[in-house]
């Protein structure tokens, strides 16, 4: 017996009494329940020795009132109850702790130790009946403040005396190795603060500013609120910390950090004391736009539900609370008592006292002790019915369920131990003495407690995970009536790691049903990317527009994505969307004015060919062969009509034929403008002596042999490079924009080379022998001619070759077109125009003697 002796010398010291009034009801198992009924500090004295003196605690509470007779009412309906204890009758003890530390401690070791009378706690008419029988309660519902349930906690375990909190919320509570007594009916404030971070995920607030309280309960929320917002873009545009010692100034810092702010949306976690004067400084400084999200330690608060200020600054606030659920019955029990039919609750007569002011009459008809004389006596027809106050008022009850939950796992427990399921404890003791109630240790009830497992009355499955039950939560919303004043309104609720609830039933600041926005930045639509400033929060960013060919199709996107290579990005840069073939066609200008040009080229070819087979017996015509006159002249439309072949969507063919065509074309116009050049030199040199065997070389035969042989080069060149690697169809995915020009791609550029090279070879000697001959004596020396058709011809293609390789799209078709054009164009005039002026205008020089004179 050394535990509960100890226990009885420490309820001993100079601390006076710790409450005179007291609630007991006896049983087979006492219960022990410890409340802060009263909330007026005592007075305090100093002896001799410099130790406070507490007196005696005034000023009752309406809820914990509520609570203490949640208690009873749940363990009266135990009692009842058929299948819970049956057989066993459950007492209670219940005590006040007046809010201090130091008479909790005393009450707690006094329920313990079963010592009602130990310094100079008061015995009640109930303690008469078996109170002071000296037999310790084996579990005390207790703990308001996290703070008492630690200091409880840590004093009652080395007695395994189990701690069942109704309203102690600190998550270091849950630590099993400081606190293995513990237990506890509200979830830690972890999961308070781990649904609020989702709220506002959820509603795509991601600049929060926050107001905490500094101690361990603000700085947890904002630790345990940042790391679950990790990753998700919220940030906090600021963090203020209000101290209760010096509460004017921080509310006045905290509401002056929140009216320079652009976050609308605050987060408040502190008790409502601190709110109520953070609110009055707002008021001040006429903040009345914000947001407000709340913790449960001010979300139900009554007294600022009813503040005048709180209606102009914070409705529409969303909020978490303690859990809410009717108790059956309850309501009508509360309503039902009087002092009469309690004649020794000392607590409902202090109640009542305070209600109606005046003095009950007990049931004998005798009045209480002459502690209120100066109170009439009451009529005897007062009554809670038509009563509305916090103690009568169960449409939410939150901790008083908590403390209805708490009793029930109490009893659950106790049924566990008495059903005796160890079977090493009865073999050891008995199995009467196992299932005896009066023998129920406080270390066989913890170890029962960790293993609870039932359904309440309201069909809530309730266990314990370690100290901790199953996070559940309301959400409210503080909703203004049409007369101006607030309403708390539930409109869902957490389960765990779930949230519940109805988003068009939440009424916000701005009194509609619009969530209302809270960013640094307005989000970045599509089409752009999110780029974060340097040195200020991931939540403050720039919106950069996407590239040309690059696209984002959701808002914020952090980068943008480059279109396949056959789709481009459209005008927004939101979606990727098929390229466009583009090509040089024939019903475009420029297709237009080229075909006219090159039709134009052949007609004016044709009509020279008609002229020249009209006056072909004529000396002008008839001069340095006829014969390769009229095939330069078929080459010469060859050329005009193969730039046709470059217009057009491109097909495998076309890209085959517009180079064979083009390359033979002007091969053989250049052939016979060589063969002719080296006529004309053979003919000269064959007129001086010695010479006349020369022009046997350079007969008709030879003359259509050598252009045979040149154009064959050509065709050979041809055919090899088409076999081989010809050219294909080809859109120049490489090249941005949305119109990719489809043109014929030379896959071998060693081909086009060589086709080009060798039109090349044969103009540059062409042009070296007709320099050479440009002097010879004759009237009508052709070489001159053909001099100036290969200067075109050579500056044409020479100026092609970078113009070709610069210009973009389908113009470089154009650029060979032109070119082609261009040349033939040179050939045409500078051979045949000056043969047609003698022909047509002058045809009096159109004779043998005029173009032979010199």
């Amino acid at each position: 017996m050394a535990g509960p002796q100890a226990a009885r010398a420490l309820t001993c010291p100079r601390w006076g009494a710790p409450a005179s009034r007291g609630l007991f009801q006896d049983g087979d198992v006492v219960i022990g329940g410890l409340f802060h009924l009263h909330y007026t500090p005592p007075a305090i004295d100093h002896d001799f020795a410099g130790e406070p003196d507490y007196r005696e605690c005034t000023g009752l509470e309406e809820l914990p009132l509520q609570y203490i007779y949640s208690m009873v009412f749940a363990v009266e309906e135990i009692n009842r109850s058929p299948r819970l204890l049956p057989g066993v009758r459950l007492g209670y003890h219940i005590r006040d702790s007046c809010a201090l530390h130091p008479w909790a401690t005393q009450a707690a070791l006094s329920l313990v130790s079963g010592d009602s009378t130990t310094c100079n706690i008061a015995a009640t008419p109930q303690d008469d009946s078996g109170g002071g029988d000296g037999k310790g309660v084996p579990l005390i519902i207790g703990g308001a403040s996290s703070k008492t349930a630690m200091i409880l906690s840590r004093v009652l375990g080395p007695l395994s005396v189990p701690l069942m909190s109704y309203q102690s919320s600190c998550p270091c509570l849950s630590d099993r190795r400081q606190f293995p007594n513990f237990f506890r009916t509200i979830p830690s404030d972890i999961y308070q603060a781990r649904a609020i971070a989702r709220l506002a995920i959820y509603f795509k607030w991601t600049w929060i500013g926050t107001v905490i309280a500094n101690n361990d309960y603000g700085l947890m929320a904002v630790k345990v609120f940042q790391e679950e917002t990790q990753g998700s873009g919220v940030c906090l545009a600021f963090v203020e910390t209000l101290n209760r010692q010096n509460i004017v100034n921080d509310a006045r810092r905290a509401a002056l950090a929140i009216k320079a702010s652009s976050a609308r949306v605050i987060l408040i976690f502190t008790w409502y004391t601190d709110v109520r004067e953070l609110f009055l400084q707002l008021a001040d400084l006429n903040v009345t736009d914000r947001q407000f999200l709340a913790s449960e330690a001010w979300s139900t608060s009554a007294s600022l539900l009813r503040h005048p200020v709180t209606s102009r600054v914070a409705s529409g606030v969303l909020g978490t609370a303690i859990r809410s659920s009717p108790i059956l019955g309850l309501r009508d029990y509360l309503r039902s008592l009087t002092p009469s039919r309690r004649p020794g609750d000392d607590i409902l007569r202090e109640f009542w006292e305070m209600q109606f002011a005046c003095i009950p009459r007990l049931s004998n008809g005798t009045t209480t002790p002459d502690r209120s004389a100066s109170l009439p006596l009451c009529r005897g027809d007062e009554s809670l019915e038509r009563v509305d106050n916090l103690f009568t008022d169960t449409s939410q009850l939150r901790q008083a369920y908590n403390v209805y939950l708490a009793v029930y796992a109490a009893a659950h427990a106790l049924h566990d131990r008495l059903a005796c399921p160890d079977t090493h404890t009865s073999s050891r003791e008995g199995s009467s003495t196992c299932s005896s109630p009066t023998n129920v240790k406080p270390a066989e009830l913890l170890q029962h407690l960790n293993d609870v497992n039932f359904t309440t009355p309201q069909g809530e499955r309730l266990y314990f995970q370690g100290a901790d039950i199953p996070a559940k939560y309301d959400l409210v919303n503080w909703k203004k009536r049409p007369d101006g004043s607030l309403e708390l309104v539930l409109i869902g609720r957490v389960d765990g790691n779930e949230i519940f609830m109805n988003d068009t039933a939440v009424q916000w600041r701005s009194g509609s049903s619009q969530v209302p926005a809270s960013v640094c930045n307005e989000s970045c639509p599509p089409g752009t990317r999110v780029a974060t400033r340097k040195g200020e929060p991931v939540c403050c960013f720039d919106c950069i527009p996407c590239a040309e060919g690059e696209i984002s199709n959701m808002t914020d996107s952090p980068n943008c994505e480059r279109c396949p290579l056959e789709f481009w990005s459209n005008t927004e840069h939101t979606v990727c969307i098929l390229r466009q073939l583009d090509f040089l066609a024939f019903n475009e200008t420029l297709g237009i004015t080229l075909t006219a040009v090159a039709i134009s080229g052949t007609m004016v070819t044709f009509a020279v060919f008609v002229v020249f087979v009209y006056y072909r017996h004529t000396p002008v015509v008839r001069a340095n062969n006829s014969e390769l006159s009229f095939l330069l002249l078929l080459s010469l439309k060859f050329c005009f009509l193969c730039s046709l072949l470059f217009i057009g969507r491109p097909t495998v063919w076309s890209c085959r034929f517009q180079q064979a065509a083009f390359g033979i074309s002007f091969v053989l116009s250049v052939s016979c403008l060589q063969v002719k050049t080296i006529v004309v030199l053979a003919a000269f040199r064959s007129a001086r002596p010695g010479g006349e065997a020369l022009m046997k070389w350079f007969g008709p035969v030879q003359q259509r042999g050598s252009v045979c042989v040149f154009t064959g080069i050509q065709i050979i060149i041809c055919i090899i490079w088409l076999s081989l690697i010809p050219p294909e169809p080809k859109p120049e995915l490489d090249t941005p924009g949305l119109k990719v020009t489809l043109k014929c791609d030379m896959t071998s550029a060693v081909g086009f080379a060589l086709v080009l090279g060798y039109i090349g070879l044969l103009a540059c000697t062409c042009l070296l022998l007709a320099f050479l001959a440009r002097k010879l004596p004759d009237n009508f020396n052709e070489a001159k001619l053909i001099t100036f058709s290969m200067l075109i011809f050579c500056a044409v293609w020479v100026a092609f070759v970078p113009a070709y390789v610069s210009s973009p799209g389908k113009y470089t078709v154009a650029v060979e077109i032109f070119a082609i054009l261009a040349s033939s164009y040179g050939l045409l005039v500078c051979i045949f125009a000056p043969k047609c002026f003698i022909i047509l205008v002058r045809p009096e020089r159109n004779t043998k003697k005029h173009l032979m004179a010199r």
